[in-house]
C-alpha cells in the first residue's frame, strides 16, 4: 500500500500542484499492482484520490466507524468522503471517533504500519496542536516505512 500524509491547511493551488506531482509518481506503483490508501477527509486525501485514479492506481478509502457503522464526519469531510468513495475500488471501516484528534492520529498510525511507502507533503515544520505531519513522518520511518517528502516549489499553506 501507498499512503499520503501532509499538512491539513494546504492552499488550493498547492493541492493542484500536489495532484499532478502525485499522479506522476503513482504510475509506476499502479503498473506494479499496488494500491493507494487514504483516510477520508478534505484537502490532500482528495488530491491523492484524484491522482491515484488518473495514474490507474487502485484506491482504498478508510472511513471511521462506530460499532461497525460509518461514523458522522464533519460537513466538509463528508463531501470529500463522497468523492473519495466514487474514486475507490475498496472501502474499509475502521473504529475511531473522527472528532477526536488522538483517535485520528492513532488511526493514521495504524494505517501507516500497513504501508510500504508514504508520500509526505511536508515543509519540515514540527507538529503542533492541529498539524501532526512531522509526527506521522517520524512514526512511519520508525516502523520501517519508506517515506518520500514532497514540498514543491510554490507550495503554500492557506485555506484549501
Amino acid at each position: 500500500m501507498i499512503a499520503v500524509v501532509g499538512h491539513p491547511d494546504l492552499s488550493a493551488s498547492t493541492l493542484a500542484l500536489m495532484e499532478e506531482e502525485l499522479r506522476s509518481r503513482l504510475g509506476d506503483f499502479a503498473r506494479a499492482g499496488r494500491a493507494g490508501l487514504v483516510r477520508a477527509g478534505k484537502g490532500l486525501p482528495v488530491a491523492f484520490g484524484r491522482a491515484a485514479r488518473k495514474a490507474g492506481l487502485a484506491l482504498v478509502t478508510v472511513l471511521p466507524s462506530r460499532n461497525g457503522v460509518p461514523a458522522q464526519l464533519a460537513e466538509l469531510d463528508r463531501k470529500a468522503a463522497g468523492e473519495l468513495l466514487l474514486l475507490s475500488q475498496q472501502v474499509r471501516l475502521v473504529e475511531f471517533d473522527p472528532g477526536d484528534r488522538g483517535a485520528c492520529v492513532s488511526a493514521d498510525e495504524s494505517l501507516l504500519r500497513n504501508c510500504a511507502r508514504v508520500f509526505a507533503v511536508w515543509d519540515g515544520s514540527p507538529s503542533n496542536g492541529r498539524d501532526v505531519t512531522a509526527h506521522l513522518v517520524a512514526y512511519a520511518r520508525s516502523h520501517g516505512v519508506d517515506v518520500e517528502v514532497i514540498w514543491p516549489r510554490g507550495a503554500m499553506h492557506g485555506i484549501a
